[in-house]
């Protein structure tokens, strides 16, 4: 059994313990046919075997995995590994000709590798009982807060579904359906993305934990929510839609519709990636991963101005519209902003006070930023009544033990030495009443 021998499996990130574990496997037929000493030779698989261990209980820690650890590293693995098979099913759902029976080829190899019992490798009985922990490991309950716990599910299933394969056959179609299902790879898995840069190449990372916030949950701002969601139901569908840009007062939603959308839409395929101000020039390299993915892409700009002196405007009017390469129809731009027009404007502008010829060019240079979004949602700040409202609805979720005057009494204080009238205040309100009632 030689990795080398796969075809469409290679250069797989994170695979040292399968290169370890096979290692052993070569290590035990040499002494088997005594070109190895037997001392040795069970020196070199425990010190390997107890590496192996301790590396697959790290992945367990950060990814969340339970059960069979060595069968859920390696479906790790196959789901995170973008090849040409993987990315055809990811894309059209069925991946037929020559690449299915390479794919084939490999995955007579990959149903070896599950069949591998760890335990043969341990040869007192002792260590035989240890290490039989780790073919049916049990998380802890504090470890939830360090993983998507939706992809540990999906990842934990599939492995032992995986594990029981008896063919060829039948385990390449258990993972070609996964992969039709859910894609492959990181924008498989995961929902939200941010951009980073490692030996100067961008990388396109996910963020594993993002507010599990719903547009339900979100109270008032009816029109600006439907409006949002009329754009978003068009884009995944595959019809036109436009970029949108919600502005307004503070504290009113904008952020957390956004990420309501990415949590409605994100069964549809919807994925969504941060990019802040700085990496604008960055935009068409970040296009230029995603363009050909099976999935609509939202890249998202929070809290988005420009000053007089910013110039990374430029580089997002060019993506928007006006560069000579089309966007692609699976990608959109949202940005939030409490401002209508983006970039900072002044009174000299409109009034040519300054070393300006053309002050009129001024203006609309600053305002074609703002008119390249075809979608203007307006989040406007509530009124006292719609904010008692919003009060009133919060308190009555959390179960609130107050009388309604008390209530609403205590919430005008609080804006009133707070944020003023808003849905975040009425939020940060009710958070603490709930921290004095624990």
């Amino acid at each position: 059994m030689n990795l080398n021998n796969m075809i469409l499996y290679r250069g797989m990130q994170e695979g040292k313990v399968l290169e370890d574990i096979l290692d052993l496997v070569e290590n035990e037929g040499h002494i088997l046919k005594g070109t190895l000493s037997a001392i040795k030779g069970e020196e070199d698989e425990e010190r390997i075997l107890c590496s192996c261990i301790h590396n697959l209980v790290n992945y367990a820690n950060k990814y969340g995995f339970e059960g069979n650890l060595w069968h859920t590293y390696l479906t790790w693995l196959l789901v995170n590994h973008e090849n040409p098979y993987s990315m055809a099913c990811e894309i059209g759902g069925d991946a037929t000709g020559s690449i299915d029976m390479i794919a084939k080829y490999d995955y007579t190899i990959w149903l070896e590798l599950y069949q591998i019992d760890l335990l043969r490798f341990a040869f007192a009985e002792e260590e035989k009982e240890k290490f039989a922990i780790f073919l049916d490991y049990k998380g802890f309950e504090r470890q939830g807060k360090t993983f998507n716990k939706r992809i540990r599910d999906s990842v934990c299933e599939l492995s032992v579904r995986l594990a029981k394969a008896e063919t060829v056959e039948v385990f390449q179609s258990i993972i070609t359906e996964f992969y039709k299902q859910y894609g492959v790879g990181k924008f498989g898995l995961h929902k939200a993305f941010r951009i980073e840069h490692g030996n100067e190449e961008l990388r396109i990372v996910p963020i594993k934990n993002i507010a599990n916030v719903y547009l339900d949950d979100l109270i008032g701002y009816e029109i600006p929510k439907q409006k949002l969601v009329r754009n978003t139901q068009a884009f995944v569908e595959g019809r036109p839609a436009n970029n949108c840009l919600l502005f307004g007062d503070a504290g009113t939603g904008k952020s957390s519709s956004i990420k309501a959308i990415l949590n409605q839409y994100y069964d549809k395929g919807l994925r969504m990636i941060e990019i802040y101000k700085h990496q604008f020039k960055d935009l068409n390299d970040v296009i230029a991963q995603i363009k050909n993915r099976d999935y609509k892409f939202i890249i998202y700009m929070d809290d988005l101005s420009f000053e007089e002196f910013e110039i990374e405007y430029k580089y997002l009017k060019a993506v928007i519209e006006g560069g000579l390469e089309k966007k692609p129809d699976n990608v959109l731009i949202y940005a939030t902003s409490n401002r209508r027009h983006l970039v900072r404007e002044q009174f000299s502008d409109k009034e040519g006070r300054r070393d300006d010829l053309h002050a009129s060019d001024t203006v609309q240079e600053k305002l074609s930023l703002a008119a390249r979004f075809g979608e203007s949602i307006f989040f406007v700040g509530p009124s006292r009544k719609e904010f008692q409202s919003i009060v009133l609805e919060l308190a009555k979720r959390n179960q609130i033990r107050m009388t309604e005057e008390e209530l609403l009494l205590a919430a005008n204080k609080w804006e009133l030495q707070h944020n003023g009238l808003s849905g975040r205040t009425a939020q940060q309100f009710i958070d603490a009443l709930l921290s004095e009632q624990l």
